[in-house]
C-alpha cells in the first residue's frame, strides 16, 4: 500500500515528530472523516510500499527524508509554491525559500522525487490571470531543471473554501471570482506553454473537462513515478479520491482542519484559527494524529 501523508494537512511542515514516531512504531491510527470510524495504517516496509508527502514547507522533514532514503524506502514529495499575496496564505514561508528546498531535495534525493504544485489558481482582486502568467512564468525559470512536472489546477469553490473567500471579501474588500470554463482553459493552456518552454511537464488535477492540448491528466499518487525512485514495480491500481482523479490507490493519514499556514482557499480547513487551536492540542506521542474524541493522550 502506498501512503500519503497527506492531502489533509501538511504533515512535513507540522507534524513530522509524530511522523517520526509512528514510523517507528510501525503503524498510525486514523480517524474516518466520514462517520468517525477508527482504523490502521501499517508504516512497517512490508505494510508501506512507499510514501507521498505533501508539504509547503520540507524543511523540519529533511531527516526523515534522510532516514527513508537510507533505509531504501522510496517517497515522492509533493511541493507547492504559488506566490500569492500574503492576505490569501498567511504562513507559508518565503518563495525564495521554498524555491531552494525544491533544489536541494532534487540535488540530494534525485529529481525524480519532487513534484511542484502551483494550485489551486485562484481568480481574485490580488490575483488576475496576468498575474498568474507572471508570477509562473517567474517560478517555473527557477525551478527549470530541479523538477520535470508541475502539477496545475483551478481553485474548486467547496463549502470550506466559499466560506473563507467571502469572509476575506466581507473582511478586507478582496473580491474574487470562479470563472467560466473557457476562461479556465485558456489560462491553463497559458501556463502549460509556459511550463513546456522551461522543460517542466505540466499536468491537470482531477479537473479532466479543463484539460487542453499539452496538458495531461495528474497522477498524484503515481506509481509510475514511485516504480522509477524505487527502481522496482511499486503497486497499486488507479482508484481516484473524486471523480477525475486519477491518482493510485493509497491509505491517507492526516486530519482535516489542521493544517495552520492560513490560506483562505484551501478545501481542508473550515477556520484557520481553529486548525492553530487543534496544532497547539497535538500530541505527537498519540497513536492518532488527532484522536477521534478529542484527547491529547492515547
Amino acid at each position: 500500500m502506498i501512503v500519503s501523508a497527506s492531502y489533509k494537512t501538511d504533515i512535513p511542515a507540522f507534524y513530522g515528530s509524530w511522523f517520526r514516531n509512528r514510523l517507528a512504531a510501525g503503524f498510525a491510527r486514523v480517524t474516518n472523516p466520514y462517520g468517525g470510524k477508527p482504523f490502521t495504517v501499517g508504516l512497517d516496509p512490508e505494510a508501506a510500499e512507499a510514501f507521498v508527502f505533501w508539504t509547503r514547507n520540507a524543511e523540519p522533514f529533511l531527516d526523515t527524508l534522510e532516514t527513508l532514503a537510507t533505509q531504501r524506502r522510496p517517497f515522492m514529495v509533493q511541493v507547492t509554491v504559488t506566490g500569492y499575496p500574503r492576505a490569501l496564505e498567511r504562513s507559508v514561508i518565503d518563495t525564495g525559500r521554498a524555491v531552494a528546498q525544491i533544489r536541494e531535495m532534487a540535488r540530494h534525493f534525485g529529481p525524480r522525487t519532487v513534484v511542484w504544485r502551483y494550485d489551486p489558481v485562484l481568480i481574485t482582486d490580488l490575483t488576475p490571470p496576468d498575474f498568474h502568467a507572471r508570477t509562473f512564468a517567474a517560478l517555473a525559470q527557477d525551478l527549470a531543471g530541479a523538477v520535470d512536472e508541475v502539477v496545475l489546477s483551478f481553485a474548486t469553490i467547496y463549502r470550506k473554501t466559499g466560506a473563507n473567500l467571502r469572509r476575506l471579501e466581507r473582511e478586507a474588500g478582496i473580491a474574487w471570482r470562479d470563472p467560466e470554463a473557457e476562461e479556465k482553459r485558456a489560462l491553463l493552456a497559458r501556463l502549460a506553454e509556459i511550463a513546456a518552454e522551461r522543460g517542466i511537464r505540466p499536468t491537470l488535477c482531477a479537473q479532466p473537462d479543463l484539460l487542453s492540448p499539452g496538458l495531461a491528466p495528474a497522477a498524484c499518487i503515481d506509481v509510475t513515478r514511485l516504480s522509477g525512485i524505487a527502481d522496482r514495480e511499486i503497486g497499486g491500481r488507479e482508484k481516484g479520491n473524486r471523480p477525475g482523479c486519477a491518482c493510485a490507490e493509497s491509505r491517507d493519514i492526516g486530519a482535516y482542519d489542521t493544517c495552520p499556514h492560513g490560506c483562505l482557499y484551501c478545501y481542508a480547513v473550515g477556520r484557520p484559527e481553529t486548525a492553530k487551536r487543534k496544532m497547539r492540542a497535538h500530541d505527537p506521542d498519540s497513536e492518532f494524529l488527532f484522536p477521534p474524541d478529542g484527547r491529547t493522550k492515547t
